[in-house]
């Protein structure tokens, strides 16, 4: 039966290109027949990375059967997986975020999390020689996943390590870096097509704040006017996403990447609580600006309380 990689539901650039790359590492050098797949539909920013490296878009699912093979990328956390993740045969864990716990296996796997910034740093690692005859559009991939994830180095997530991979991959390319990533920017700011509920939820995280659950939703933009003139009708947008989500509130946050600041959207009491509580601030109208705030994974939700 061919193994599923995927990441997690919302997919951003780094759950679409590392399913991608581990696949085709299964495939060509393991010896594990294996696909990628998706939990939902890419962003912006994954799209452009697909189209730009002439890469086929992943299938969707929606579920996984009992018995199916999987490994599991840029996740660990079961609420960002399928429902039926647990009867599936979870063949290995691949990830970056801190270990959240509540996986099943049906025997012992391998599980690889380490303290870099992106999956597809950790996959360069895994794949040790091999990743020097990946094609093009893998490795393209995989240098699209770092950037967007580090924010092209400027995340507080960056390492050393993964700067030096991204340098290298983008010699093998020839690609300029500050250009290349101003073209993924540029895409990932183009948000026009999408409704204020898809917005909401296009790159976000269920997370419980002492027995409250939130949707942290990240947006990052180098156009932050283009979300922030939507302001009203995204706040009011909230209400019904929450009630759907079975979540008590949604928490925006705009990042905007050239500034390297993060503006929290306060539409009620509770978000304004959570924004002083959390980041010491005084809370005086319907948005904060939080300057040095980019990072959900670093600055962000460790930092959330009541």
């Amino acid at each position: 039966m061919t193994t599923l990689v995927f990441g997690h539901k919302s997919p951003d650039t780094d759950s679409t290109g590392s399913p991608i790359a581990w696949a085709w590492y299964l495939s060509e050098f393991i010896g594990i027949e294996a696909t990628p797949v998706l939990l939902g539909e890419p962003n912006t920013e994954a799209l452009w990375m697909l189209k730009k490296w002439d890469l086929p878009k992943p299938r969707i699912i929606m579920d996984v059967e009992a018995g199916q093979p999987v490994v599991i990328v840029d996740t660990n956390n079961p609420a960002e997986l399928p429902a039926g993740i647990n009867a599936a045969d979870i063949r290995a864990i691949i990830d970056h975020h801190k270990l959240v716990g509540g996986l099943e296996t049906v025997g012992p796997i391998d599980i690889t999390i380490r303290p870099l910034a992106c999956t597809a740093t950790i996959m360069a690692d895994l794949m040790g020689s091999a990743l020097s005859t990946a094609p093009d559009g893998i490795k393209g991939a995989m240098l699209t996943c770092i950037l967007s994830d580090t924010l092209a180095f400027r995340s507080p997530t960056t390492t050393d390590h993964d700067r030096v991979l991204a340098e290298r991959l983008a010699a093998d390319l020839s690609v300029d870096i500050p250009a290349y990533a101003s073209e993924m920017f540029a895409a990932k700011s183009d948000v026009s097509a999408f409704s204020e509920a898809e917005l909401l939820r296009m790159d976000s995280k269920e997370y419980e704040v002492e027995g409250t659950k939130f949707r942290v939703s990240v947006l990052e933009t180098t156009s932050p006017e283009a979300i922030l003139s939507r302001k009203d009708a995204l706040m009011a947008a909230m209400p019904q996403v929450a009630r759907e989500d079975d979540v008590t509130q949604v928490l925006l946050f705009v990042v905007d990447i050239l500034a390297e600041q993060a503006t929290l959207l306060v539409p009620d009491t509770l978000t304004k609580a959570v924004a002083e509580a959390s980041f010491g601030v005084s809370v005086n109208g319907d948005s904060v600006v939080l300057p040095g705030v980019m990072s959900r994974k670093k600055q962000i939700i460790p930092a959330l309380k009541l």
